[in-house]
């Protein structure tokens, strides 16, 4: 049994290698190191400059050295050939992840890696070998199914810390709760808890520069290393491959992500979007939505994982036993959570839920066919005016009436359609900071999506939706008939997502490419018309 001495040098050899390491990363990093194109998942302050992705780096260089202790200190722990295995695949993981944050592989690419790395710790002798139901002492023999089930359980725990890694603080804290859990689970199984005590070191130093505001993020390559070597520790610590307690435990911490990447896989299927897309409708997102500080949210999904963390301990302390209470008393912390946000009570309303998605199935794909070939605009040269024209033209197609860029220098406003309440809607977004605002004068209900450029605080787009208030709907010149206008409010907003995702990228790339100032070339007008298409007037038929 590993003694208080060396875990506690452990832990004490991470924090310093990963502070030392962080350190450095934050003096020498140059932002031009990545090339990754923009992203809009990341729930970062609108007024921060660019943050480096690489503290992953720091993690991964942390646990390297706390791999190295048995054999230069000797501290009683056992270096069998399933520690060198759990270290070789998680670091391959991190590289995996750190290529992504230097240059874009794309998801069904890393999907790809992240099965062939959890394939080969499986060939390597780390697997799921035997499933043993708790309560019941029948243990199946998985067989030829160990494979799949091993890989399917390394490569889900891998995407559940990266998906979660969307607000400072978040992933990189629940982490550390499961590190705790590990090394209280896994006090007799030799390597699982100096490895834990080592990540927890590592990862109280990290939290260090990544609580808000952050100074440095996970990136892809902390995020996947992280989700693997948890993965890969719970299969350890599970008495010999026998799914167990022991295996249970840790997804109790992990409710929380569990939870965020169920909700967004249905969501995403239900809208007709890519499964791996990153979207701005996660647990955390809505919530800083709805106007609640990202400190706030971070020490709220601390104190919810915590709750969790604890029914982890009675799980594995019960062995089982009493696994349905533990049940219980999560889903009521759930239920209880998800009546505290107007937000969350919609999820229960299932007959709208359903017809809303189905009805803008086909306006988001007619979006993302759009915002692809507004990024490869980006590719083709051109000029930062010629993309903004053209981001005109689709957000006009796509039912906006008003469209608005402004960039450190220059500022532009695109009328795409004639409303009455159009100016006073304008003028009251003025000084407006929030992401999303509901704008209108008497019964004229609209809404404006803000999108800021990642990596550029002072540049942002606006999208304004026409009047959503069907009743009204004759007072503007637009079509009553018109399908969008049916998609309400929460859809415009993806259809603004997807929008503003490929302007994104078409900026970035022309920048990245061209290395010139994002700015408009030549004097801008304060009001501008899209020249590129007719007018909404003229669009419609004579009466």
């Amino acid at each position: 049994m590993a003694g208080f001495e060396s875990l506690t040098a452990c832990a004490a050899t991470g924090f310093l290698v990963s502070f030392v390491a962080l350190f450095i990363l934050l003096k020498s990093w140059n932002r031009r190191l990545s090339t990754r194109t923009a992203e809009f998942h990341h729930a970062s302050a609108s007024n921060q400059a660019p943050i480096s992705r690489f503290g992953g780096a720091a993690l991964a260089a942390a646990f390297a050295t706390v791999l190295c202790l048995p054999s230069n200190f000797r501290f009683g722990f056992q270096s069998d050939h399933l520690f060198w295995v759990i270290g070789g695949a998680s670091l391959a993981m991190f590289g995996l992840g750190f290529w992504d944050d230097l240059r874009t592989l794309g998801a069904k690419r890393k999907l790809a890696g992240q099965i062939l790395i959890a394939s080969a710790a499986y060939f390597s002798g780390l697997g799921i070998h035997m499933f043993k139901v708790p309560v019941f002492e029948h243990v199946t023999d998985l067989g030829f199914y160990a494979w799949p089930v091993t890989v399917f359980w390394l490569v889900a725990m891998t995407n559940l810390v990266n998906l979660i890694d969307g607000v400072d603080g978040l992933a990189g804290g629940i982490a550390l709760m499961v590190m705790i859990l590990l090394l209280a689970v896994g006090s007799g199984t030799g390597m699982v808890p100096q490895i834990a005590a080592g990540t927890a070191g590592a990862l109280l130093a990290f939290l260090r520069f990544n609580f808000p505001p952050a100074k440095i993020y996970l990136g892809d390559g902390g995020a996947y290393f992280l989700g693997f070597l948890i993965g890969s520790l719970t299969i350890c610590n599970s008495q010999k491959g026998t799914v167990v307690a022991a295996l249970i435990a840790p997804l109790f911490v992990l409710a929380l992500p569990i939870l965020d990447t169920t909700l967004a896989l249905l969501r995403r299927a239900l809208n007709g979007l890519p499964l791996f897309r990153p979207d701005q409708r996660h647990l955390h997102h809505r919530l800083l939505q709805s106007g609640i500080s990202r400190q706030s949210v971070t020490l709220g999904a601390y104190v919810f994982t915590a709750y969790f963390l604890g029914l982890g301990l009675l799980a594995f302390c019960w062995s089982g036993q009493y696994l349905a209470l533990a049940f219980g008393g999560a889903m009521a912390a759930v239920l209880l959570l998800a009546f505290r946000f107007r937000f969350s009570r919609e999820w229960f309303n299932i007959s709208s839920v359903l017809g809303n998605a189905l009805r803008a199935r086909a306006e988001i794909n007619y979006a993302m066919a759009h915002s692809r070939w507004l990024a490869l605009e980006g590719e083709r040269g051109g000029s930062i005016q010629g993309i903004c024209e053209d981001t005109a033209m689709v957000a006009r197609r796509l039912g906006f009436i008003r469209m608005r860029i402004q960039f450190e220098k220059d500022e532009t406003v695109w009328k795409l359609s004639s409303c009455p309440n159009l100016e006073s809607c304008a003028k009251e977004k003025e000084d407006e900071e929030r992401p999303v605002v509901q704008v209108g004068v008497g019964a004229c209900r609209s809404y404006v999506f803000r999108h800021q450029l990642p990596g550029q605080p002072s540049c942002f787009i606006e999208l304004q939706t026409p009047n959503l208030n069907l009743a009204t709907a004759a007072r503007c010149p637009i079509d009553p008939s018109d399908r969008r206008r049916l998609i309400g409010p929460s859809k415009f907003r993806i259809v603004s997502e997807v929008l503003a995702e490929g302007w994104a990228k078409s900026i970035t790339e022309w920048h990245h490419r061209n290395q010139l100032p994002i700015q408009l070339a030549g004097p801008t007008p304060r009001m501008a018309s899209a020249p590129r298409f007719p007018t909404a007037d003229a669009a419609l038929p004579a009466t």
